[in-house]
């Protein structure tokens, strides 16, 4: 009865829903009243109101030599190195122009975040030019965080300590799936040997937190392969573990044509997957933490959980709050609390803008006071698994409503304006969050947006 009740919630919930890194959501921000000069108007008030708590950058270095077909990041494909000091120059040209609005105050730096794409593409040399540029003229945090993602095919002892001695002390490295398969049809070329060998040196020089990106619902993954892929995972002993469902969005990323949707898990078969991927990893020790992530108890992203002070935003979960979130890089997305942005998503747009002496944000939303309401209510349910709604407020009744099905389902618990999710809720996580989605509801757009929940 259970499984037969579990297959019918899978079939019922498997729609496209949006990962909810934002709200708004990308799709639904509102152009009709964005300007570069509003966004910087909102950016600086944000900076100088809340100065003390200092400020995150995300670094977005979208070169790789190869094109991984599961992708859906901005990506450019590349073997030409001569890319990068250009690249880097037109970087740290932005992040003065951002400097220019602060008024002569030096930012407090509490997190930086190289993504991409491939950071270690770059050479160890020129990320540190890069990082020793971005810090100059500020404060960094005594309790920074500082991270990157890492291809473990690529990633050499230079790149390792060179950021360890620049204060980076996590990395992300990106395993996917270690079955051959699995690789050849996503075009990743990689082996447990390369990431035994980051994860050895990594140790040794020092760093404190290791991430595993792992992706189920991949073309050709089987359960035995998924299986495989999270035992080779635990010997190898990462502090923190992403299981991440693959969003197949061909019409965004054609890159993705490369298999068709008959090679992919779907449906019932998907969840199996995660369901077995996740019991090995609690299985192994790790906490689950908000939604796809995982961590050992003496991580401090599992340490947030329990803390109450995890956030989530557009680089994922992260174990500290700042008001103030700038992208930096081709297409990065930045966040002030009460609007967002987003940079030109070519290099040579981007370039163009940033010489020009142009913030090169071409799109953005600014957030009304029902939007920031709502993104609370989001943030709550994926970060704590709990929301305390205002009764007074006029959205309330329309929220709770579209809550119903779900308390009929048993993904959630509710009293009066508290509600709960349930540990089956976990699982349907991104599609109890839609009955808060005020704009997803009033919008009808024709074209998926979105990939699968499930």
């Amino acid at each position: 009865m259970e499984n037969k009740t579990l297959n019918s919630l899978i079939e019922k919930y498997n729609v496209a829903a949006p990962r909810y890194t934002s709200y708004p959501t990308v799709p639904f921000w509102d152009q009709s009243n964005f300007e570069a000069a509003s966004w910087k108007s909102r950016l600086q008030h944000t900076f100088l109101t809340t100065e003390k708590e200092g400020i995150s950058l995300y670094i977005h270095l979208p070169y790789c030599e190869s094109l991984c077909t599961y992708c859906g990041c901005n990506t450019r494909i590349t073997k030409n190195h001569a890319v990068e000091v250009p690249y880097i120059t037109t970087i740290l040209k932005e992040w003065t122009l951002y400097k220019e609005l602060f008024q002569g105050r030096k930012p407090l730096i509490r997190e930086i975040h190289l993504g991409g794409g491939t950071p270690t593409f770059f050479t160890a040399e020129n990320l540190e030019n890069l990082i020793a540029g971005l810090i100059a003229d500020t404060v960094v945090a005594p309790d920074a965080s500082f991270s990157f993602e890492a291809h473990p095919a690529n990633t050499t002892y230079a790149h390792l300590e060179t950021l360890y001695k620049l204060g980076f002390k996590r990395l992300s490295l990106g395993i996917q799936d270690f079955d051959p398969h699995v690789q050849y049809i996503i075009n990743r070329k990689q082996d447990v040997a390369d990431v035994e060998r980051v994860m050895q040196e990594a140790r040794e020089i020092g760093y404190t937190s290791i991430n595993f990106d792992l992706i189920y619902g991949l073309p050709k993954q089987t359960l035995n392969s998924v299986i495989s892929t999270i035992e080779q995972s635990m010997r190898l002993n990462p502090d923190r573990i992403s299981f991440y469902s693959y969003a197949h969005v061909p019409w965004l990323k054609p890159g993705q044509r490369r298999f068709t949707e008959f090679d992919l898990p779907e449906g019932k078969d998907k969840l199996n997957l995660y369901k077995v991927g996740k019991e090995l990893i609690l299985d192994a020790g790790f906490q689950e933490v908000g939604m796809d992530h995982f961590a050992k108890v003496d991580d401090e992203l599992f340490k947030a959980s329990e803390a109450g002070t995890l956030h989530r935003n557009f680089m994922g979960y992260a174990d500290r709050y700042t008001p103030l979130l700038i992208g930096l890089g081709v297409s990065s997305i930045s966040d002030a609390w009460t609007a967002f942005a987003q940079n030109a998503k070519t290099v040579e747009s981007y370039t163009a803008l940033v010489d020009a002496g142009e913030i090169p944000v071409i799109k953005g939303h600014l957030l009304t006071e029902e939007d920031q309401l709502i993104r609370r209510y989001i943030l709550d349910m994926m970060c704590r698994g709990k929301v305390s709604l205002i009764p007074q407020s006029p959205i309330t009744a329309q929220i709770l409503a579209r809550l119903q099905p779900y308390l009929l389902d048993g993904l959630i618990s509710m009293e009066g304006e508290q509600i709960s999710l349930t540990i089956l809720g976990k699982s349907f996580l991104r599609n109890v969050c839609t009955a808060f989605d005020q704009r997803l509801h009033s919008n009808h757009a024709q074209q998926q947006l979105f990939s699968q929940a499930i």
